[in-house]
């Protein structure tokens, strides 16, 4: 399978907002992505307000969280037009980022959701190596962490080539047992 080529379109207060509203033009309009179904589910929703109350109390998060994920594939390439707001041969494959600046220890928790059709197509691995090789660039962070429910065997395979350690477990209010596994950034 041969990687896949993203970029990352940041999703402002203003687009959240709007997703929120259910206004999936707005929300196009604000971004310019073309953003779909999975920017308005249930789960996404959540996020979106989380992300929006954080950025009240930490603006400075803006630049690490809540982005689409554009990604330019061989399938997409050929495609004969790409969505409005999409470079030629780009579609929005899902969304991802950090939880948050580093914290005080130089940690980042990286975040992302793929789009239910292009699962199991390489892009959860293509996305965490863009956010692992973003995280190596920032001189603050130090180390890299990913939080994923012991029953998810898709994320758990995702993270196993990418020399992430398991330094235990939590309990996540939203999302219950979570292991935390760490790696260098």
């Amino acid at each position: 399978m041969t990687p896949h080529r993203l970029r990352f379109a940041e999703l402002s207060a203003k687009t959240m907002s709007a997703l929120l509203a259910d206004d999936l033009d707005a929300a196009r309009t604000e971004s310019g992505v073309e953003l779909g179904e999975l920017f308005v589910d249930d789960r996404a929703k959540w996020l979106w307000n989380y992300r929006l109350k954080q950025l009240e109390t930490q603006p400075e998060a803006a630049g690490w969280i809540a982005r689409a994920v554009l990604a330019e594939s061989a399938e997409a390439e050929s495609a004969e037009a790409a969505p409005a707001g999409a470079g030629p041969g780009e579609v929005v494959v899902g969304y991802a980022g950090y939880h948050g600046p580093p914290d005080a220890d130089g940690m980042v928790e990286v975040g992302y959701t793929v789009d239910p059709q292009y699962r199991r197509q390489g892009f959860a691995k293509a996305i965490l190596a863009a956010l692992i090789e973003r995280a190596a660039t920032e001189p603050a962070v130090r180390v890299v962490r990913a939080t994923i429910s012991p029953d998810n065997a898709a994320s758990l395979a995702t993270i196993a080539s990418f020399g992430f350690t398991q330094k235990g477990d939590q309990w996540d209010e939203e999302d219950g047992l979570e292991l935390i596994f760490e790696r260098p950034a």
